[in-house]
């Protein structure tokens, strides 16, 4: 009987040591997640915009095309990559907010038809990147994607100096609604795998940008 003792307080003990420790994870990532959304909720272009050699547009909003067009034919780069278009696609099919600049700038916008992910883009950008001898770039995309963003591009462009250029989204309106912080807080999940260098472990996490 003793050992039997013994061995519930082992376990018990164990349990206990679980518990403290899953707890203090959960703190943590709360601890983290609220960091990352000040820094999402702050986050603005910024102002004047510096000029670069390129501007890049990661897709997944009509507003960050718009965006990256606004900084073409403001002169903030001479060139525009939209990374992520999809296979297929042309100018003509975006938005009609949009076909018009696009159409008059086309011989300065390239299409992107491969990537899928961030960390796709990220290669995408580096291919046009290195075909352009580049050394500095804008990126645009949503505000609660751009650390994310920011991250994988910079492990792709070692000393490419690059530019953010947050995106408000609709999403973003309401950032303290359900829908949207379960966005964020799976956004922030993604961000914390790209930089504990996890990504080839947990690619079904992050597929969907």
């Amino acid at each position: 009987m003793p050992s039997a003792r013994r061995f519930r307080r082992r376990r018990h003990s164990i349990l206990r040591g679980l518990a403290l420790a899953l707890g203090a994870l959960c703190g943590l990532w709360l601890a983290g997640f609220l960091v990352f959304l000040t820094v999402v909720l702050t986050a603005a272009p910024p102002n004047p915009m510096p000029h670069a050699d390129g501007i890049v547009a990661l897709t997944g909003g009509d507003d960050r095309l718009s965006a990256a067009l606004a900084l073409l034919a403001d002169r903030d780069a001479p060139l525009l990559l939209i990374s992520g278009a999809g296979r297929g696609t042309y100018l003509g099919d975006f938005t009609n907010d949009n076909v018009a600049a696009a159409t008059h700038f086309a011989s300065a916008i390239t299409l992107g038809h491969m990537a899928g992910t961030t960390h796709g883009n990220a290669v995408e950008t580096t291919r046009w990147v290195r075909a352009h001898h580049m050394r500095s770039l804008i990126i645009v995309t949503a505000d609660y994607h751009m650390p994310r963003a920011m991250s994988e591009m910079h492990s792709a462009l070692p000393g490419i100096t690059l530019i953010p250029a947050p995106v408000r989204p609709p999403a973003m309106y309401s950032p303290f609604s359900l829908s949207t912080l379960r966005l964020l807080a799976g956004e922030y999940s993604k961000y914390l795998v790209v930089r504990a260098g996890l990504r080839p472990f947990a690619a079904r996490l992050i597929t969907q940008d």
